[in-house]
């Protein structure tokens, strides 16, 4: 497909799923372009740039500015036409046009008082509370040697207990791709590993190493642990924004309760009520 016409179908992709624009002042709103007299101002270029299908996203400024117009363009001749046939005063259309109204209401709201509202504050101290809520698991660090044969495994047991480096004898003698980071798995927890390498790592004490081969299906291992803990907690920084979703899905929640038990809300369907109030039902406490 050539260029032209992939910034047409995505204009046309992102045409269909344009939010509302927000109103502009005109002295910081310039006119590019008019249509059959009707203005196009910068604000609805950019609002067609927002809304431009992700595909667009690595095309130079001026093409996705280009696929931008073309939408705004596209969109207003063939509304013309369609307030020339009154399709804008069908029920249908009306119908339509109030649903995403509110759609664009609810959206907006939604940013005001959740999005907007949220605080760095508010999201350290929720990442705190979970923190503090999980349970211990614990991990070791180990290294390991992975030779074919169980004679070969005690050979280097025996070397071991006669004082040689278990991170050089890793490099010199071991099959395992990590042999040159001296056997080093670094920190795992149980479920990482093949049960019987994890069984016996975990049963092993900080300094150990295991005085008999631990056999698997990759071979025969010589385990050495290095260190054993409670795993720490994810960085704050690394899921940042993951605790900011949970509390922007909690405030969200506790404004809709909120609202909704101000609201009378009336569903005449019966079918439709049962389904809608057992959705609804207050967990007990």
């Amino acid at each position: 497909m050539s260029r032209t016409k992939l910034i047409a179908a995505a204009a046309f992709v992102a045409l269909t799923g344009m939010t509302l624009p927000a109103l502009a002042d005109d002295a910081k709103d310039p006119v590019i372009a008019k249509i059959n007299g009707v203005e196009v101002t910068q604000s609805d270029l950019s609002l067609a740039l927002d809304n431009l299908d992700p595909q667009l996203a690595r095309l130079p400024d001026e093409q996705k500015k280009l696929a931008a117009l073309s939408t705004v363009i596209d969109a207003k001749v063939i509304a013309g036409k369609a307030r020339d046939e009154k399709i804008d005063e069908t029920p249908d259309f009306k119908t339509r046009l109030e649903f995403i109204l509110d759609r664009e209401l609810h959206n907006a709201y939604f940013k005001k008082h959740v999005v907007d509202a949220i605080t760095d504050d508010e999201v350290k101290a929720r990442y705190d509370a979970e923190v503090a809520k999980l349970p211990p698991v614990e991990e070791v660090r180990a290294r390991h040697i992975l030779v074919k044969t169980e004679d070969e495994a005690k050979t280097v047991i025996k070397e071991l207990s006669e004082g040689k480096d278990f991170a050089e004898l890793a490099k010199a003698k071991s099959t395992d791709p990590n042999k040159s980071d001296g056997g080093d798995l670094g920190y795992f927890k149980k479920g990482m590993m093949v049960p019987e390498f994890e069984q016996a790592a975990f049963a092993m004490n900080k300094g150990d190493v295991s005085k008999e081969p631990v056999k698997t299906q990759f071979g025969f291992h010589v385990i050495k642990v290095e260190d054993k803990r409670n795993a720490p907690p994810p960085e704050f920084d690394q899921v940042k924004d993951q605790v900011k979703q949970i509390v922007m899905r909690d405030k969200y929640m506790e404004l809709l309760k909120a609202t909704k038990a101000g609201a009378k809300i009336e569903i005449d369907d019966p079918a439709l009520k049962k389904l809608y109030d057992e959705a609804n039902k207050q967990p007990a406490k």
